[in-house]
């Protein structure tokens, strides 16, 4: 038996258990935090190459009790790409946070809720069938609400009811869509759902179950018009949290989206992936003209993470082998280039003071290499060629015009020109503009701290480069990914045992 689609499981829970052991030992619990990412980043990478190496899904039914019995774990292409990305975010926020948090946080048990979160994040990826898969949801919402609150700041509570709050509702209809077709399919398990899902007649019922499942994950995802609670939440806590929930919550949405509509939803197209691209459109337009009202830069970040979003959710509508590949670039751009950004936010209120941009500037001539690092992220999400975010667009506009889709191809470059247009108010206003100010920013860094700060925003931003540079390698893997997305027998057969 295989044990390693356990390990992303294993090595977190492992790890929190150890971190809350030595809950009084700071630095002791900063290094499980860096080493315990760590070691999920070795994980994530066998697996990645297992995956790549297989064109078959790697299962583990645990206990031995075979699908769609037990508990079964599934490896895909999408999956261990999932799990390696969300690794190495969480190892670069590991650093960081060793500076960003404050002693009082660590003391409360930042380190120990952060893994715990990883490991609901992970099992999300790995479930194979709906029910532990809303488990694991339930895993992620109780540690990230917590980290959420961790301070107790009046704004981040206010924040913090509103996330668990809507949270909560999206649970609900999730859990009313898994009553529904457990109904109807006597089963949870979505290699077994899809196969029963494909001929069963009860299309009503299978409609109202593909409805509350997309209202479910679309609130964890943040569409529209289910989003408010993001922009409010996410600029609250410390930026290593915000950077963390932006690369890994709201994907996480997206992902059981992906999964559930090019696996079991996916006898009826044109009901199901149709109201996906409207969404996909509307939440593209209305996160990016969020943002370009903001005066705010995490508050703009929020908003673009709404629309980015929507890039996602559009290209899943589309439903097309070229589509889904630009949704899983995306999704593997945005938690780079959205985190990184966050990440460089929180260096720019440390040096300042504020983030407010009305109140900022001379970061261009203060700061330059802190300036470069911001816009190689800014003109990534912008989409500005050769980064990771011209790619992730070039595919989905592609899948648009393929399918002739023209008028959401022609919003996603509308979107991306107001996308633009946020990032250089960010740079007009916080990094070209003169610092009129009396006290233009505070003390310096250490060189410890700058360390600790700079080699993460560094290691991101370079990821969004070489993801543009490295363009035709990384597409080799995207594509044979979505190819086993929109051809999910193999994966039906693998984890059934040819049942």
């Amino acid at each position: 038996m295989n044990l390693l689609p356990a390990l992303p499981i294993l090595v977190p829970l492992v790890g929190a258990l150890i971190a809350v052991l030595f809950r009084k030992a700071i630095s002791f619990q900063k290094g499980v935090g860096i080493v315990t990412a760590a070691l999920m980043c070795v994980v994530g990478g066998m697996l990645l190459v297992s995956a790549a190496a297989s064109a078959a899904p790697l299962v583990l039914h645990m206990g031995g009790w075979q699908a769609p019995y037990g508990i079964t774990l599934v490896v895909d292409k999408f999956a261990a790409l999932m799990l390696f990305f969300g690794a190495l975010l969480s190892l670069v926020v590991a650093v960081y946070a060793c500076v960003d948090i404050d002693h009082e946080r660590f003391r409360f048990g930042f380190v120990p809720l952060s893994l715990i979160m990883m490991m609901g994040v992970n099992g999300a990826f790995l479930a194979g069938d709906i029910f532990n898969l809303y488990v694991w949801f339930e895993v992620l919402l109780i540690a990230s609400f917590v980290l959420l609150a961790l301070g107790g700041e009046r704004r981040q509570m206010e924040g913090s009811v509103k996330y668990v709050t809507l949270n909560l509702l999206s649970s609900a209809f999730f859990l009313a869509g898994i009553g529904i077709l457990y109904g109807l399919a006597g089963t949870l398990n979505m290699a077994q759902l899809a196969e029963v899902v494909a001929t069963s007649e009860h299309t009503a019922a299978i409609h109202l179950s593909a409805v509350l499942f997309l209202a479910g994950f679309g609130i964890k995802s943040g569409i529209f018009p289910l989003f408010f609670w993001l922009p409010a939440s996410y600029p609250t806590p410390p930026a290593a949290v915000s950077a963390l929930f932006s690369g890994l919550l709201t994907k996480v949405g997206v992902y059981a989206l992906v999964r559930v509509f090019t696996l079991i939803f996916i006898a009826d197209v044109s009901f199901t992936h149709g109201w996906l691209i409207v969404l996909g459109i509307f939440t593209m337009i209305i996160g990016v003209f969020g943002a370009a009202s903001q005066f705010e830069i995490r508050s703009i970040l929020s908003f673009h993470i709404v629309s980015q979003i929507g890039y996602m959710i559009l290209g899943l509508g589309l439903f097309s082998e070229l589509a889904l590949a630009g949704v899983l670039f995306f999704l593997v751009h945005n938690m780079m280039a959205k985190s990184n950004l966050f990440l460089i936010s929180g260096v720019i209120g440390r040096l300042k003071g504020t983030t407010q941009l009305k109140e900022l500037g001379g970061l261009y001539k203060e700061k330059p290499f802190l300036s470069v690092l911001f816009l190689l992220s800014a003109m990534a999400l912008a989409g500005l060629p050769p980064l990771s975010g011209f790619f992730a667009k070039l595919l989905l506009v592609m899948a648009a015009i393929e399918a002739k889709a023209w008028i959401a191809g022609g919003l996603s470059l509308f979107v991306g020109l107001l996308t633009l247009y946020s990032m250089t108010k960010i740079w007009s206003y916080g990094f070209w503009a003169a610092d009129e100010r009396e006290i233009s920013h505070i003390p310096s860094l250490s060189r410890g701290e700058q360390w600790g700060l700079y080699v993460p925003i560094f290691f991101l931003s370079a990821g969004c480069l070489l993801l543009g540079v490295g363009y035709p390698y990384v597409i080799e893997y995207i594509e044979a990914a979505a190819a086993q997305l929109m051809q999910p027998h193999s994966y039906i057969e693998h984890v059934l045992g040819g049942k």
